[in-house]
């Protein structure tokens, strides 16, 4: 079941970059912060979900697959990501996201484990 919530959590995060991708050339400044603010909130959520670093791990993976994808130009002339600054803070702000997504993830124990009473002897 873990595994496949990691596929799924993956998949979504394919989907965030391509989708923040193409958001954040056509509506910059706000393209990019609604791009970052989607990628941040599925980093965030699958860590929660999961309640693990890689909950947050699968959806960065799967992010960073697919805007790596789309830097490359065709050999049309086509591409999604021209040589401005928007796309590069897009690029480098996802990976911080992730990076902050993964580092404060919840672990698998609770914060405040509730003890039984011991009897008294």
């Amino acid at each position: 079941m873990r595994i496949a919530a990691y596929v799924l959590l993956g998949v979504l995060g394919a989907l965030a970059g391509v989708a923040g991708s193409l958001i954040q050339g056509g509506w910059f400044p706000l393209g990019l912060l609604l791009g970052l603010a989607g990628a941040a909130g599925l980093f965030w959520g699958g860590a929660l979900a999961t309640r693990s670093r890689a909950g947050a791990g699968a959806p960065a993976a799967g992010w960073a697959l697919a805007v790596l994808a789309l830097t490359s130009s065709r050999p049309q002339g086509d591409f999604v990501f021209a040589a401005g600054a928007g796309s590069y803070l897009f690029l480098l702000g996802g990976m911080a996201v992730a990076g902050a997504a993964a580092t404060l993830a919840p672990s698998e124990r609770p914060l405040f484990a509730v003890q039984e009473p011991r009897p008294r002897r």
